[in-house]
């Protein structure tokens, strides 16, 4: 079975859950978080969203330098548009790694920062540690500002206290 059917599965079912994560998020407590040295939600549930269509760069590019992009945060208006950021840049990542053949997985892939390395590794590597692992990281930042603000946590990897699944 080549490698990005294997990834599409685990992609689709981690975009359903951040999906679940930013239609919970709460409008009214945009300023809100939870220690000084924390994102405050109308930072952390766009950069969520926004996340989504990072894994593009990483499937189509050999390196992102972030000085010489023309990325703008989006604004934080309300939940839906959060999910509908999510869910453009989530279809563009998804037909990127339909199309990703066996070989590009290997490819070297390299972010910098006015030419200062942040990563630099394997196309495999970026992937899931620089994409995938960094949208599931701040998604369970997300739960933990969803539950300091009275708002259900969504299941993701079993029940929570809120969505038991029926268990």
């Amino acid at each position: 079975m080549p490698i990005n059917e294997l990834l599409l599965v685990e992609f689709d079912e981690e975009m359903k859950k951040t999906r679940a994560t930013l239609e919970r998020v709460p409008e009214d407590k945009k300023d809100f978080a939870p220690h000084p040295k924390s994102m405050p939600l109308n930072k952390l549930a766009p950069h969520v969203a926004q996340l989504a269509g990072f894994g593009l760069s990483v499937l189509t590019t050999p390196e992102l330098d972030f000085s010489k992009g023309s990325y703008k945060p989006v604004p934080f208006e309300s939940a839906a548009q959060l999910v509908s950021v999510l869910d453009e840049g989530a279809a563009k990542v998804r037909a990127a790694l339909k199309n990703t053949p066996d070989e590009a997985w290997t490819q070297p892939w390299k972010l910098s920062f006015q030419g200062k390395p942040i990563f630099s590794g394997s196309r495999f590597l970026a992937y899931r540690q620089m994409f995938l692992n960094h949208i599931v990281h701040h998604r369970a930042q997300l739960g933990v500002y969803l539950r300091l603000n009275e708002k259900p946590v969504p299941s993701i990897y079993g029940p929570s206290a809120d969505d038991t699944m029926g268990f």
